[in-house]
């Protein structure tokens, strides 16, 4: 694939559909390639929006208002970045050679809530996972929990489409089922969708296999592994990771085989989060997300290449290096406040903790459990690492 010159005739030219800070980081990862960048998103000023050669607010779930959108910027290629996307109206995109959606329509919408992603993985696959059912309704999530081998209680629930893993609840009791229906709700994508329920893995720690389908020198797609990203999540959502998680050589091979099978199944090229429990040497497949993963953020301190620079080479048809440079660790930066155009105070202070860097996402509109930021740091080990992040993230203030 050649590479123009934006804003002329020969432009290459990306239409991002999601403009958050993994949008953002995408967009400045192609414009260094000379990539013509169209932003779109729900709301307008978005992170991906500030540094897109153009910019669009629209309702991605609008596949009408999405094809008309293609049709006017008409880019060689679409890179999701969200799951909230008409993706029916990308399949039409593609099938009619209108642009190449990254890194197959096919795969965006499998990928685009659990259901379709859980039965590829378990059914068609037969890869390791919890066991799990669908429920569309309270009464039939408790049906689900207490009649379903291998669930009972505890058990963990989840909307079967949310970001970042919000409206999950792990469910210990029959008193818990509602709260939990209720906050899956509240939290789904789309109004009117059902859940997931899945049977409790006690496991010891959970991954992102950040996979990267690249082309060779020939033009044959290879994948390349970058090293396990480890990470801690509070009710579903990420709240720090770190590079490289130690794992026993067999549960690292396992880890690798599941991604292989699930990520050439999908196609395409690009990078892939693949989220996998691990207990000992066993290992299960959780959720797999055929863009960049915000647990691999820490990838901008840790890696040769970071998972935005792996997924924009991917997708151009370019070499990838997933080389580790060093132990590394992010930590997230909450907004702690409801507020527009917050600021941040004692940024100095803390960039003054030692191999430490920092990503603001310049998000208009900040809420108290809303990602604002993210820390980064490097150190002699992960430990460290961990530490001087989640010290550069306490030492930020964002205030009204």
């Amino acid at each position: 694939m050649h590479i123009g010159t934006p804003l002329s005739p020969s432009a290459t030219k990306v239409m991002l559909l999601g403009s958050g800070e993994l949008g953002k980081e995408i967009a400045i990862a192609l414009q260094r390639f000379g990539v013509e960048v169209v932003a779109v998103d729900r709301y307008a000023n978005a992170p991906g929006h500030q540094v897109a050669h153009r910019a669009h607010v629209i309702a991605m779930t609008d596949g009408a208002a999405l094809r008309r959108l293609v049709e006017q910027e008409r880019p060689q290629l679409i890179v999701p970045e969200i799951e909230a996307i008409a993706t029916d109206a990308l399949v039409d995109v593609e099938r009619l050679g209108i642009a190449r959606v990254v890194p197959t329509a096919r795969a965006v919408q499998l990928t685009m809530n659990r259901e379709g992603v859980r039965r590829l993985a378990a059914e068609d696959l037969a890869l390791p996972t919890s066991p799990y059912r669908f429920a569309d309704s309270q009464e039939a999530l408790e049906e689900a929990i207490e009649t379903t081998p291998g669930i009972g209680y505890p058990c963990v629930v989840k909307p079967v489409m949310s970001s970042s893993g919000k409206g999950q609840t792990v469910v210990r009791s029959k008193a818990d089922v509602a709260a939990a229906w209720q906050y899956a709700e509240s939290a789904a994508r789309m109004r009117g969708s059902h859940v997931i329920v899945e049977g409790f893995i006690d496991f010891d720690y959970e991954i992102t296999l950040l996979t990267v389908r690249a082309a060779d020198e020939y033009g044959e797609v290879q994948t390349h592994f970058c090293e396990p990203v480890g990470h801690r999540q509070v009710n579903g959502d990420y709240v720090e990771s770190w590079q490289p998680h130690p794992m026993s050589a067999a549960a690292l091979a396992a880890a690798r085989d599941i991604a292989l099978r699930m990520t050439t199944e999908l196609g395409g090229r690009g990078i892939f989060g693949v989220e996998l429990f691990v207990k000992g040497d066993r290992v299960w497949f959780s959720e797999v997300s055929p863009r960049p993963h915000d647990t691999g953020l820490v990838t901008m301190a840790t890696q040769a290449q970071s998972e935005f620079e792996l997924h924009a080479r991917a997708i151009l048809g370019l070499p990838v290096d997933v080389r580790l440079r060093a132990p590394g660790a992010s930590a997230v930066i909450y907004g702690g406040l409801e507020a527009r155009g917050i600021r941040y105070d004692d940024v100095a202070h803390a960039l003054a903790v030692p191999e430490s860097d920092l990503r603001l996402f310049g998000k208009p509109e900040a809420y108290k459990k809303r990602r604002m930021g993210v820390a980064l740091a490097t150190g002699c080990d992960i430990a460290e690492a961990r530490e001087r992040a989640m010290e550069c993230a306490r030492r930020v203030k964002p205030r009204a």
